[in-house]
Parts: C-alpha cells; structure tokens; sequence
C-alpha cells in the first residue's frame, strides 16, 4: 500500500548510537523498531509472570516478531492470554526505554546476577574491548543494541500468534527454547486487517492447494525434494514454454549442464570455500565431487569451450538447471523452501561498454514477466558482503555499473547495504502477490570475478585478448518456488492460459457419453487442455466438484445441447453464460489462452 508522507506517523526512537531520531512505523526501518519494542515488552511481561524463565533472543521479522525463552515449565497457546495483559499494562504505563553501557566484565556480572545465562554467552562472545549497550524499561533490563521506541506506549495493538520449538543459535546440538511469536500495529485497525490477512493466507496455503488439486505431493522418504503430480508439471512446463518462448525472442542460447562436477571445479569458482556447508558431495572414481548448487561454474565452462571474439559477444547463454542446496530441515517449508529446484538461470557474457544495455534489457523482461502475472514489484540494490572475493575497484565498477542501469532506466530503488553475493553486487526483484505479502524471486548479479578465477577471455577489436564480464541472472528464480507463489496469489483460481485443466466436460448422463466425447475431442485438436466428468453422479456434484477444483469453464452437456450441437457454458468466475455453439466456444477459450 502506498502511504502518503503527511500520513506518516513519526515515533521518538533510541538509534543504536544512543542517539534520538524520529522513524514512522509506514517505513521499513521503523516498523521493525516498533516490533523490536514489542518483544521487549513480550519479555518484560514473560518475567513478570514466570520469574524463572531465561531470556535468549528477540529480534523483529517481517510482519512481526519473536523471544526464544528457556521456560522451567512448558507453555502453550492458551496462556497468550494473560501474557498479553500483562503487556497492556506495560503499554499503558508508557514506560520510557533507556539505554545505558557497560564494559565487558561488568555486563557479565550484571546478566550473571540476574541469572541470564544466554546472555552472558552472548557478551562472552564479544571482543574483550567492546562497549555492551543494554535498554531498560521499569525493573526490565535487556542486553540489546537497539534501536528502540522511546517509550512503551506507542505499542497500541499486539497479538501473540503461535508457539514453535527453536535450538538455541539455531544449532541442534544446543537446548531447544521455546519461541513466542507476535505481530504488533500502532492501532487496531491494521491489526484486525493484518489478522484477516493471514487468515486468508491459510486458506491459500500453496501446500493446502497443492494437494487438493493434486499438483505435487511432498513425500518423507524425500524431505525437502518435491513430487509433481501430473497436472503440477502441466503447469510447470506451460511457465518453462512461456519462459523459452521469451528467450528465444530476447536472443538467448539454450544449454544443459551436469548435475555433478567434481570438486576442482568448486575450488576455482570460489563456492567450496563460501558455499561449502550449503553442497551434497559424493566420491567417483576416489575424486570428490559435488551436486551443484548453482548452474554458473558449468556456465562458466561452456563459454571456454570455444575461442571466442568481441563479435561473439554479447553472448546470452539460459539454462533451466536443476540444483540441490543443503537446507536445514526446520527451515523447509513445501515449495518455498526446498532442497532440489529448477533455477531459471541466464548468463551474459559482454565487454565493459556493453553492461548498462544488457542490465537494461534484463530489467525490461523481468518487468513483462512480472506484469503478465498481476504482480507489482520494488527493486533493492545489495552492495558487497563482508565474506567476498575480488578487489576494491572491480566492486565499485560492478555497483555502478547496476546503479546507472536503475537510474536509466527509471527504476526507483532502495540500497539494502552488504547482502550482495560473494563475487558481486546484485539488483533483487520483490515481488507483491494479492495479500500484500513480498516475495524475492528476479536477480540480476554482475560479475568480475568469475570470468578472471576460470581465466575467460575473447579476442577483442584490437587482435589482444580481453576478459569478459559477466551477468548472473534469474526472472522466475525458483520455478517450484514461483509456482508456489502463483498459487498462494492466485488461490489455486489460475488464470485459464495456466490452468492445468481448461474445460471440465459435464454431461448430465451416461447417455450423452458420445456426444461429450466429441466436444472434448474439438477441444484438444484446438490446443485447450480439457478432461470429461464421465462419474455416475448428479449434474450438481458434478459441477460442485468442477469449482472445487477450480476449472476456469465448465461445459454441460445433455439433450437439449446434442439436439442444438450446442453446450451450456458456466464460468469459474462469472457462472452461468448461456449457450454457444461449440465452434464459438472453442474460439472464445482459445483466444483467451494464447491472450
């Protein structure tokens, strides 16, 4: 939602210098200190009513936030209640939040007095000559290095939502704590919308839909490593033809790389030593060798199969490649976060003069991708990470080179500063479905330094050898993931050129078999993907079953419509809309779809 300035509602906050500094919650970085005020406000009202719970983390996310706590007696959901009155008090007392310093040793002693365990292991990580900033609210005292609300009362409306088990450091060989997860609002009107929202996107869960309308199944004897059902791959390979349909037009090259290269491979590119614990490896031939986790290094290796010169280039070269990342089991989640998936992967190989005009190009696809969808979308530019290879000046090359093809462009942007990749800044697509939710999926990553670890090269106008640059990028991302996506965004209700199934055939009885079967037969020699309900069942069920599995038209058949050679036709959308005859249907449905 766009958000006028003159309705910004700013807040007095602590910045993390100890400052003050005014943020509106409407804004990112204000929410987020809004939320991590309220799990400080959650923890505070955690030890009020259980003394002997220990404080671990609790940081703000998106939509919400979360404490981890050790209780010395389980908890469960039915006691959110009197832990959200003990809040409201909090609230209402309008606490004011202060912060406040301590050396090393005198921050351990205070969390040792205080029996914080988890605590004085966190200030015992920290370098001997660090300042520990701490905030305090009333008797409350966290170790915490901001930034805060000024005060508690700007709180107006919280709800703790759901409980979940959580390794401290997110390491299963630790204790398992107990996680309180919340969301908070300025006022209770987001809240309630807030709340209405998720509650919608439960009825659209992707893994719900997924299963009703038998698109993939996930299976134990495959954690993490998706099935597809028939009519799931239906819709993943209508979103593959479309994707190589564009390609080609856009002047892409189309290859396959191997799953498995062997470990040699990995050390050059850089991911063994920065992406080593993310890689399933295996041994062939007594040589190590890994699954690939990404398509680039075998990019890399198709471009040096040949001489190439400054004609060849740019060289657009695509690959729909399967990869396997290690995912830690808690962290998986249906299609969103899985093991194996298709990457949509493209890789620009072009000379320094030409990076503006290819990034340009990019942008323009993923934006007639996104657009074909009903998707809005807002662009973040992520700077270089702390763990990177390559030097100073190719980074600052590299960021620029991304900046003025945003600024070309157009494109309005936010720096989202050191969540670069480990060999070059990236331009990372969100997307917005229809609950408001953002999904990162398109990336655009340019790379100097791939090119120079494998030694590319091209022969350049001036008869000497030239190094290429590079261009990683993906439109869909994941297609499991986007498929997900589109799933969650469109309730299961595709548009119909998606539709798995187009047309439900429904004759009313056996009888008028014959007749439906050659309806369905003119509809598949037009290309539309249909099915027959041929189910000893009353026309009703039929046509209930049709909508519950979300079939854009249904065609019912019966004497009138033999007689006239004519079908009745009812919408998904818009129900019952009279009689065609079948000819004008199939046109219809066809222009629709190639629409």
């Amino acid at each position: 939602m766009q958000i006028k300035e003159k309705e910004k509602r700013k807040m007095d906050v602590i910045l993390k210098d100890g400052s003050l500094g005014e943020q509106s919650f409407e804004d990112r970085d204000g929410a987020r200190t809004f939320r991590h005020t309220t799990s400080h406000i959650l923890a505070q009202a955690v030890k009020k009513l259980y003394p002997d719970a220990k404080l671990a983390i609790g940081p703000a996310i998106d939509d919400g936030f979360y404490y981890d706590f050790e209780f010395s007696s389980p908890i469960s959901s039915d006691d959110f209640k009197a832990i959200e009155k003990e809040m409201k008090k909090i609230v209402k007392e309008r606490l004011p939040m202060e912060r406040f310093t301590l050396p090393r040793e005198e921050a351990i002693a205070l969390m040792k007095e205080r029996n914080e365990s988890y605590k004085v292991e966190l200030i015992e990580d920290l370098p001997e000559d660090a300042v520990i900033s701490f905030f305090r609210q009333g008797d409350f005292v966290d170790l915490c290095a901001g930034p805060h609300l000024s005060n508690t009362g700007y709180v107006k409306a919280f709800r703790l939502t759901s409980l979940a088990g959580a390794y401290w450091r997110g390491n299963e060989k630790n204790k398992m704590l107990t996680r309180i997860y919340g969301t908070s609002f300025p006022d209770k009107e987001q809240l309630e919308a807030h709340l209405a929202r998720i509650e919608e996107a439960k009825k659209r869960d992707h893994r719900k839909l997924g299963k009703e309308l038998g698109l993939f199944t996930l299976m134990e004897e495959g954690p993490g490593f998706p099935f597809f059902l028939p009519k799931g791959m239906i819709l993943k390979n209508t979103l593959i033809d479309y994707w190589r349909k564009l390609h080609e037009r856009e002047g892409y090259q189309e290859i396959s790389t191997p799953i498995l290269l062997n470990k040699k491979l990995w050390e050059t590119s850089g991911h063994w030593d920065h992406y080593r614990e993310n890689m399933y490896t295996t041994e062939i031939d007594e040589e190590e060798f890994a699954v690939k986790p990404m398509n680039c290094p075998g990019g890399m290796l198709v471009y040096k199969s040949q001489p190439r010169s400054y004609r060849d280039l740019p060289l657009r070269i695509g690959e729909l490649g399967l990869v396997h990342r290690h995912e830690k089991s808690g962290q998986l989640h249906g299609l969103m976060r899985v093991r194996c998936f298709t990457q949509d992967d493209a890789h620009i190989f072009m000379t320094q003069e030409q990076i503006t005009d290819e990034i340009k190009g990019v942008m323009r696809l993923i934006n007639e991708v996104y657009s074909k969808f009903g998707f809005i979308y807002h662009v973040e530019l992520s700077t270089r990470p702390e763990n990177s290879i390559g030097s100073d000046e190719d980074w600052e090359l590299a960021t620029q080179g991304l900046r003025k093809a945003l600024e070309e462009i157009g494109m309005e942007y936010v720096v989202n500063e050191g969540d670069g990749a480990f060999y070059g800044p990236k331009i990372d697509f969100h997307l917005e479905d229809s609950l408001g939710r953002t999904w990162q999926c398109g990336t655009i990553q340019l790379d100097f330094q791939l090119p120079m670890r494998f030694e590319a090269e091209y022969m350049g106008a001036d008869g000497e050898k030239h190094r290429p640059i590079m261009i990683h990028r993906v439109v869909y991302g994941s297609i499991e993931r986007f498929i997900g996506i589109l799933i969650e965004h469109y309730a299961g209700k595709f548009p119909l050129w998606l539709a798995p199934v187009q047309v439900k055939v429904l004759p009313i009885s056996e009888k008028f078999f014959g007749y439906a079967g050659d309806i369905l037969q003119s509809l598949k020699a037009a290309g539309i993907r249909c099915e027959m309900d041929n189910r000893d069942e009353k026309i009703g069920y039929k046509i209930r079953s049709a909508q519950m599995e979300k079939v854009p038209y249904m065609l019912i058949v019966g004497q009138k419509e033999e007689e006239s050679q004519t079908v009745s036709v009812r919408s998904r959308e818009d129900g019952d809309l009279g009689s065609f005859a079948l000819e004008d249907f199939v046109r219809k449905a066809a222009k629709e779809a190639e629409e």
